[in-house]
């Protein structure tokens, strides 16, 4: 079929997405119910819950919306089975989310590691599972990564392993779900969220001795940026892309080690 304005258009799309409480969760969820998609979503943080509700009741249309931890097994099923008897099928389900805490990895307990593992991999592989059943051909699968999945990351090992592993589970789901299902995966960076603010904030007040510094050569982005990408990769624009990371992060993986000379140290 030949693309034309409306290819960007979800309208006949039901999405599932998981941590929408705030950041880039929020601004997915949010920008698939503008761009026409009936979203059913989950957050652990009830109140935050109820605020990105009330967001996309604004956009016109009535998501299913459920308080859960997506660490709960039997939670996360019964949420994808309530979704289907609602709608019948799942078009588009964006793992977003996952989380962390500082931790140097010889600090590392067995409990806080199995925690970073289960909150950031084990739940991602137990909802694709439970949702492909549900999706018909032209579904798409969309993981949010993030860029320690593809650079060193000190005092967060297990979490930057775990989001490594992701992309590359995204890689080789694209060629087992092929050709009816597509699997792509955004890792974001320089966009500050609450989570990511406490997080510098913990880093910072343990005295790491590193520490990301500069700005990425675009400065600094928001959520809309990576929800932006998630919409176009569920799409049908997105209709040839599988098994691709798209780097939403103002060049930072592209920079490297390299930064603008007329860009302050904050340090000074």
């Amino acid at each position: 079929m030949p693309l034309d304005p409306s290819s960007i258009r979800l309208s006949d799309r039901v999405a599932l997405v998981t941590g929408v409480g705030r950041g880039v969760g929020r601004a997915t969820a949010v920008t698939l119910a503008r761009f026409g998609a009936t979203v059913a979503m989950c957050d652990r943080l009830p109140d935050a819950l109820d605020d990105t509700a009330a967001a996309v009741r604004a956009s016109g249309t009535a998501p299913v919306v459920r308080p859960l931890d997506v660490r709960d097994a039997e939670a996360v099923a019964a949420f994808v089975d309530d979704v289907v008897a609602a709608h019948g099928r799942i078009d588009i389900l964006v793992n977003n989310a996952g989380g962390t805490f500082v931790a140097p990895f010889l600090d590392l307990s067995d409990k806080g590691e199995q925690t970073l593992v289960a909150e950031n991999f084990t739940q991602v592989t137990r909802l694709i599972r439970l949702v492909v059943s549900h999706m018909p051909a032209g579904g798409a699968i969309v993981n949010l990564t993030s860029v320690e999945a593809h650079q060193a990351a000190p005092g967060f090992a297990v979490y930057a392993a775990m989001k490594a592993a992701l992309a590359q589970l995204t890689r080789t789901l694209a060629l087992e779900l092929a050709p009816g299902i597509r699997v792509n995966a955004v890792a974001p960076d320089a966009i500050p969220t609450e989570g990511d603010r406490d997080v510098r904030a913990a880093m910072l007040d343990g005295g790491s001795p590193y520490e990301p510094v500069f700005l990425p050569p675009l400065g600094v982005g928001r959520p809309e940026d990576a929800a932006a990408v998630v919409v176009f990769l569920a799409s049908p624009m997105a209709r040839f892309l599988t098994g691709i990371t798209v780097h939403v992060d103002g060049g930072t993986w592209a920079a490297g080690g390299w930064r603008r000379t007329d860009q302050p140290d904050p340090t000074a």
